[in-house]
């Protein structure tokens, strides 16, 4: 295992921990004590994931993931949030940002790692075969490369809302629940609330809009989303 993981957490107690244990698994660690500090670890060397604390000094981690998802070189960088923060508002702000995964303390290294290796296995997934390319409603999704692209633009997307926007044109004008949607996504071994699903939608259309796209992302009231390309 060579994924590179870059462990931005200001407790060196916790950073410790969680660096010993990734190393102890087979992945490459840096670590970074706050925003700054993380910001130039990435621009060095981008790491293959991010795991990221909410209360840094400075610049908080909700607002450094933001950043990095504004940013066209690291926007598909996946990033699991480790956070004593647990409320349900936390989490959905945490997802808002567009991060991939959250995680509370106190936590298990175990499975802490185990969602590093899923995440890892989304982001290395691309919610097609290696060849395939998607098409409908003005939009161009090739697998190969996981880039979109509508209205003659390329649309810039994380690792989920691609793989979020791969299932929809794979299945279109079929309504899919929040629950299937979960299940083809996030797979069954990452806990994740349905109502994250309604964020990661959002951020979806978001980034159809500016291409004036975001139409085809249907709401079904009671039943979920569906893809209508036509």
């Amino acid at each position: 295992m060579n994924e590179r993981v870059l462990v931005v957490e200001d407790e060196p107690a916790i950073r410790e921990l969680v660096a010993v244990n990734l190393r102890h698994n087979g992945f490459k660690v840096s670590e970074a004590p706050d925003a700054a500090a993380a910001k130039s670890l990435i621009a060095l060397e981008p790491p293959d994931v991010i795991v990221l604390d909410w209360m840094l000094p400075g610049q908080s981690g909700v607002q450094l993931a933001r950043d990095l998802r504004d940013s066209e070189n690291t926007r598909s960088l996946p990033i699991i949030m480790l956070t004593a923060r647990s409320t349900e508002g936390d989490k959905l702000q945490g997802f808002d940002v567009g991060i991939d995964d959250y995680l509370t303390k106190p936590f298990s290294p175990r499975e802490l790692i185990a969602r590093l290796k899923a995440l890892l296995r989304r982001a290395g997934d691309k919610g097609a075969s290696d060849d395939e390319t998607l098409e409908g409603g003005g939009l161009r999704l090739e697998a190969a490369t996981r880039r979109v692209f509508g209205a003659g633009q390329r649309i810039e997307l994380s690792p989920t809302e691609f793989r979020l926007l791969a299932a929809f044109m794979r299945n279109p004008e079929r309504v899919l629940t929040r629950a299937r949607l979960l299940d083809i996504v996030w797979g069954d071994s990452v806990f994740v609330e349905e109502r994250t699903v309604d964020v990661h939608i959002r951020r979806l259309r978001l980034a159809l809009r500016e291409v004036g796209l975001d139409r085809l992302i249907e709401t079904v009231r009671g039943g979920g989303y569906r893809f209508a390309p036509d």
